[in-house]
């Protein structure tokens, strides 16, 4: 049965096949439809068939012609001059083929009737519409399907790209960072460097390979989380109070790859300062069913105020990606406080995982 629906749904995207059962399907139904009326039908297929190429050549004319090159340009004046003198083209041959056709062969007593009346074009015209009328609302119904596919098609490439390019932003910045804290422990010849230099490998392989997907297993990105926590504790030491406290089951829930990390680097990078007695960075990370919840802290000082500019474009970034990967189902909150800067974040996975 598959097969079957398979093939008829190929036969269907043949453009000649769907123009060939389109007009076999009018001839029929009208033959059918008017010879009930008498039980003549074999004189209303004929009569179906010897009309039909005028009913064909006006109404390629219109969704062909008159339609892509004056109605979708909006060239309504022009269209409306060559839609009436079509019509009245129609109504003359229509009146043609009933006069040197239809007459001769079923009603030779109307032969004496003038060729040229204004009623029997008149007659022809409303003959001839109808159909001219079903195949340009088709048309114009495939018009704006088509359109609509190519706007989905473009919007999600559009967004693809953008999605791309913000994270080919965040790699970079992240890594001059932690080449910037790797250099300082060079610099102080610090035997925790081959130790950075480990978690900075496993850092850069999880970029690379892991995280090129869509949607990433959350136990992977939190890993990648404690790994650069890591890194921050062998850079500053006891000059920094870190804690993390990570709660909830993470198996087989997923996140956008690189969504923690701009916040949690942006508040090691203002959460030291040497005007606070002992500095600090608080993250908490608990999920509830479909629901993650992050709390980053970090102190400052009170003369320190964060500005545009000093948040950088990991920020900027992550809040964009936010809104183009999860839209309505994210809650984000900044508090710049005057000893505190706090990051809350709440992802609903009900609709987004």
């Amino acid at each position: 049965m598959g097969n079957i629906e398979s093939k008829i749904k190929e036969l269907f995207k043949n453009r000649l096949f769907c123009h060939v059962f389109f007009w076999v399907s009018y001839v029929l139904f009208h033959a059918v439809l008017w010879g009930s009326y008498k039980s003549e039908w074999r004189l209303a297929f004929i009569d179906q068939i010897i009309y039909l190429p005028v009913k064909i050549l006006i109404t390629y004319y219109t969704i062909y012609i008159l339609l892509p090159k004056y109605v979708l340009k909006g060239k309504w004046l022009s269209f409306a001059f060559l839609l009436m003198a079509s019509a009245l083209t129609g109504g003359v041959l229509y009146r043609l083929i009933m006069y040197y056709v239809e007459y001769p062969l079923f009603y030779p007593q109307y032969m004496g009737d003038p060729l040229l009346k204004i009623f029997k074009i008149f007659k022809g015209i409303v003959q001839i519409y109808p159909v001219v009328f079903l195949a340009t609302t088709i048309k114009i119904l495939k018009h704006w399907y088509v359109n609509q596919q190519d706007k989905q098609i473009l919007a999600h490439e559009k967004l693809e790209a953008e999605l791309k390019f913000l994270k080919t932003q965040i790699h970079p910045h992240f890594l001059f960072n932690t080449l910037n804290n790797l250099y300082a422990l060079t610099l102080k010849k610090s035997d925790k460097a081959p130790e950075m230099v480990l978690k900075l490998s496993e850092l850069i392989n999880y970029m690379l390979y892991e995280c090129n997907a869509p949607k990433v297993p959350l136990d992977n990105e939190l890993n990648f989380i404690k790994n650069y926590i890591e890194i921050e504790r062998m850079r500053h030491g006891d000059d920094l109070d870190i804690r993390a406290m990570i709660t909830g089951e993470t198996a087989g829930v997923h996140v956008a790859p690189m969504i923690i990390l701009p916040f949690l680097e942006n508040s090691f990078k203002h959460g030291v300062n040497e005007e606070l007695d002992k500095s600090w960075v608080y993250l908490e990370l608990s999920l509830n069913e479909n629901t993650l919840k992050l709390s980053i802290e970090n102190s400052k000082s009170e003369t320190q105020r964060l500005n545009d500019r000093e948040h950088g474009i990991g920020l900027k970034n992550v809040k964009r990606r936010l809104d183009l990967l999860y839209r309505n189902d994210y809650r984000l909150e900044i508090i710049d406080g005057a000893r505190t800067f706090t990051v809350l974040m709440e992802i609903n996975f009900r609709k987004t995982a």
